[in-house]
């Protein structure tokens, strides 16, 4: 890394990652030529590579793989969590793997470029995730040029100049723009997912959409829900009208402060009712809020799927999936609100409870079963909360 208004560009470069400290990453470009700005952070997952680019919560973040091997298992249609990509593009260590797997439909290199996304190999990523891990995530620009020209002034300017993820809401841009009903259960090797008709005896989840993945509505499914998702922006009497048994709260991109302006009080009314409620990720962090806490931006955020969190009822510990830059203060939350899962990388809280009302939350991902099952009784104990669900599974 070196100072980015006096380094010229190396030969063969056709990449570039320029920070707002002035820091210039070079490499080699791939995807779509173009490029992005945003927040910069790392993952450490060794797979799911295609899940984290289409993951909703990644809106306005480029990420860096800490795991060499990105492109091994090419590109498919069936490993999306959203149609389109909402990460701005990604940093590998290595070039881009050809794919060795009977599922792959495409590379990932032509996957990025179908799909407008700028991608950078070459790179000592080790040494970008200890800077980051250091220094906190920054603000950065990545850039591809097959003629490798840059204007590297210019990125610094705009790296500089991009706002940052603090008090930035990106909830509305990434949601759903009316109601729809949810169809589709899991996937299975050989079948695909599997088709699931809306079944008006199951019990009726009414899910906000604030950027979320699809596997956590075919869980919900699966655990013997049926899903009506709406948009972010959705009043109270608009999910009312739709005769909700329980609420679910999705993940999403942006600072929960920012979402909540409009989503909390919705949240609140949704409390008074009584009805069991259940949030993941930024719904976790927008629960947090309504009942009285705060949520504080984290010095680098939880991104990977080895992450482990301590179960405090029995001490057990679940390995679990985190993508998440602000959490909820333990300090902040009221009696009423009881802490439920903690992390054994920094002690933050992961998981609270009302204990007053039908409401718990995450901050991971149960649905990404990393564990691969260790947080699946979630689905199941929301679901045995609702009216005529089947009785919660006992946690493992």
């Amino acid at each position: 890394m070196a100072d980015a208004t006096t380094t010229p560009a190396p030969e063969g470069a056709t990449g570039v990652l320029v920070l707002s400290d002035g820091s210039i990453i070079w490499g080699r470009g791939f995807g779509a030529e173009g490029e992005a700005v945003g927040e910069v952070c790392f993952n450490t997952a060794m797979t799911g590579y295609q899940e984290i680019m289409t993951d909703p919560s990644y809106a306005g973040q480029i990420v860096t793989f800490t795991f060499p091997h990105i492109g091994n298992v090419g590109a498919n249609y069936e490993d999306l969590e959203a149609d389109n990509p909402f990460a701005l593009g990604c940093v590998v260590r290595q070039d881009v793997t050809a794919p060795s797997n009977f599922r792959a439909v495409q590379t990932f290199v032509d996957w990025m470029r179908a799909n407008g996304r700028v991608g950078l190999s070459g790179v000592d990523t080790r040494a970008l995730t200890r800077k980051i891990r250091t220094e906190g995530a920054p603000n950065g620009v990545i850039a591809y040029r097959e003629d490798g020209g840059f204007d590297v002034p210019a990125l610094l300017e705009k790296a500089r100049a991009w706002p940052g993820l603090e008090g930035m809401d990106l909830a509305k841009e990434v949601s759903c723009r009316q109601m729809y009903r949810w169809a589709g259960g899991k996937w299975r090797l050989g079948e695909g997912y599997e088709e699931r008709e809306h079944d008006e005896q199951l019990p009726h989840v009414v899910a906000i959409d604030y950027g979320s993945k699809r596997n956590i509505f075919r869980n919900l499914a699966d655990a013997g829900a049926r899903v009506t998702v709406l948009p972010a922006t959705a009043s109270f009497d608009e999910v009312m009208a739709h005769q909700p048994d329980g609420f679910f709260l999705s993940n999403g991109p942006g600072d929960p402060a920012a979402t909540g302006d409009y989503a909390v009080p919705v949240i609140r009314s949704m409390l008074e009712t009584g009805k069991p409620l259940f949030g993941i990720c930024l719904g976790h962090q927008l629960l947090g809020l309504a009942v009285g806490g705060r949520t504080v931006k984290m010095h680098q955020g939880h991104r990977g799927a080895n992450h482990p969190v301590k179960r405090l009822a029995d001490g057990r510990v679940e390995i679990t999936s985190m993508n998440h830059g602000f959490a909820v203060e333990a300090e902040s939350l009221p009696e009423n609100a009881r802490p439920t899962h903690v992390s054994l990388f920094d002690g933050s809280l992961c998981g609270l409870e009302l204990t007053d009302r039908p409401a718990f939350s995450v901050q991971y991902h149960p649905e990404a079963s990393p564990g691969p099952q260790d947080s699946q009784y979630l689905f199941g104990k929301f679901v045995g909360l609702l009216p005529a669900g089947s009785p919660a599974k006992a946690p493992r």
